[in-house]
């Protein structure tokens, strides 16, 4: 009983440990970060696809090799390295597995880039705004006003609730470091070929499939966890659940939609409208209700949210990880 309670505080722990660093130091550009490792392989693996398979079919059948290399592959090296570090001793393998955590999740830089653009607009420089918003989204930026600006920033903060906060710390419960990092594989996978173009749309379909059921699970547990957040501090709670009801299936993608709405009912305002990508406009539907103008202020009430949701996770996965009496992944 005593090793298997000191199994899970190791765990506990070391999930922890993942979040107070990146919460203090984020993602240091002069840290060689996975993520960049990962899209190399990807790049490459695209290039010696492309230059054996042609035909739609045959891509089609090739973009399955996509995950299972870059996935598997990242599960399998970090576990290799963290097994290799325990033999040597256990501190070290402990604190190279929140390490690797920390390196999956983006509460610090996600809250500093949205912080980012709410200071420029408190400080009336919608250019420097327009501009450190584009560094964050893929919509054009140059001529939106600052409502536009705002929404654009509240969007995506929310929706990366899910893919940088949530969604890595669900599957480091689960699987500690390795799993955590296959998920940041598919993740990656994602932004680079998940697209619904003509580039993409053979080679990429099971990597855009892989994270829409990765992430499935996570989103919705952020939309809860984003209403009890809501009651905490004191925004509207009950209309945040009743807009997740009602819009967040409204959202092209089937997970971001949740946070989305969620964050749209409690702050009681209107996300979604016209986003325009190199000139062409495209709709997206709208989630919440307009009973107020957006404003720079909801940037930092949606940060606050973000990091509250964040924290809530983590006590309520080491109550549910205590409760359960074991953790599969403490070495």
């Amino acid at each position: 009983m005593e090793g298997t309670e000191s199994m899970i505080w190791i765990a506990i722990g070391i999930i922890i440990a993942a979040l107070v660093m990146d919460l203090i130091i984020g993602d240091p550009r002069w840290i060689p970060h996975p993520v960049i490792g990962m899209g190399k392989v990807i790049s490459r693996l695209e290039r010696i696809i492309r230059s054996t398979y042609v035909e739609p079919k045959s891509l089609k059948k090739a973009g399955i090799l996509l995950p299972v290399v870059v996935v598997g592959g990242s599960f399998l090296l970090t576990w290799i390295i963290i097994t290799c570090l325990y033999n040597i001793h256990p501190w070290i393998a402990w604190s190279a597995e929140a390490i690797f955590i920390a390196t999956t999740i983006a509460v610090k830089g996600l809250k500093d880039a949205g912080m980012e653009v709410f200071r420029h607009l408190r400080e009336g420089d919608l250019p420097a705004a327009r501009q450190a918003l584009g560094m964050i989204v893929g919509r054009d930026t140059a001529h939106l006003d600052e409502p536009e600006i705002v929404r654009g920033t509240v969007e995506t903060v929310a929706e990366n609730i899910v893919d940088a906060i949530i969604s890595p710390l669900f599957y480091a419960l689960i699987g500690g470091a390795p799993l955590a990092m296959a998920y940041r594989a598919v993740n990656t996978l994602d932004s680079m070929v998940g697209y619904k173009n003509d580039k993409y749309m053979n080679l990429g379909w099971a990597s855009a499939r892989l994270d829409d059921i990765a992430n499935y699970i996570p989103a919705r547990l952020t939309a809860l966890l984003l209403i009890m957040c809501s009651w905490l501090l004191r925004l509207d709670y009950i209309r945040a659940a009743r807009t997740i009801r009602r819009d967040a299936r409204l959202h092209p993608s089937p997970n971001s939609g949740f946070p989305e709405s969620a964050v749209a009912g409690a702050l009681g305002i209107r996300l979604g409208g016209e986003n325009v990508y190199h000139g062409v406009a495209s709709f997206r539907a709208y989630m919440g209700e307009a009973t107020r103008a957006l404003e720079a202020k909801d940037i930092m009430t949606t940060a606050r949210l973000m990091v509250t949701v964040s924290v809530l996770f983590i006590v309520i996965g080491s109550l549910i990880l205590w409760s359960i009496g074991g953790t599969l992944w403490v070495y």
